[in-house]
């Protein structure tokens, strides 16, 4: 049984932000039981973890001899390895990895920084011009997004490991007025969470930052 690892206590307060939510879902989408391995911030600094991640993040994943970390190519060896988020057919299958790509390095940089600003950078004088900045960077990748979906369900037909990336990135801007306009792109963030395996994996890291705070 493949082990991962998470926050023992997750900055995200439990809002499936934190990134071991991607390995978690993907796992459930593949119904791959797993293991997890809660880690404080100290623990991430400390040889033993660093053994795993040399940057000292989360998440990572060991299954036997194979050590992993970044999401996203956890990802992509669950998919290569187990039917279910690539497609069959060599095109499409290229495509979904594909999108994993366009999610983690054209949509998701500003996104991200988006987060940092907001929650490092309020006070600084810089602050509402950066936050300006970046929801314009934001709002051009959501545009182009929105034309690429139209109306369809999915990126590219079924739904695939690119779409999972892809809504967790979008994760992000649910809290934020950004999304309000392109009703396509926040119908397609919608129906990722609806899926049953992203309740799951979304209630199962949920639990251990309610278990961390309980009184």
């Amino acid at each position: 049984m493949p082990t991962i690892t998470a926050f023992a206590n997750s900055p995200d307060r439990g809002r499936g932000l934190a990134r071991d939510m991607r390995v978690r879902w993907a796992l459930e989408e593949l119904g791959v039981p797993y293991d997890v391995r809660l880690q404080s911030f100290p623990e991430l600094k400390r040889p033993a973890h660093l053994a795993r991640n040399p940057f000292g993040q989360i998440p990572t994943y060991e299954d036997g001899d194979l050590t992993l970390f970044e999401s996203g190519a956890i990802v992509l060896h669950l998919a290569e390895r187990h039917p279910g988020l690539l497609p069959g057919e060599p095109n499409a299958r290229s495509r979904a990895i594909m999108w994993m790509f366009a999610a983690l390095d054209t949509i998701e940089p500003p996104v991200f920084d988006r987060s940092l600003v907001g929650g490092l950078e309020k006070d600084r004088p810089w602050f509402d011009e950066r936050l300006a900045t970046l929801d314009q960077r934001i709002a051009v990748r959501l545009g182009q997004l929105s034309a690429h979906l139209g109306d369809t369900v999915w990126l590219d037909g079924a739904f695939s490991a690119g779409d999972l990336l892809m809504v967790t990135v979008l994760l992000r801007l649910k809290d934020t007025e950004l999304l309000a306009t392109w009703p396509n792109v926040a119908a397609y963030l919608a129906r990722g969470e609806a899926r049953p395996a992203f309740r799951r994996a979304f209630a199962a890291q949920r639990a251990v930052f309610t278990d961390a705070n309980a009184d």
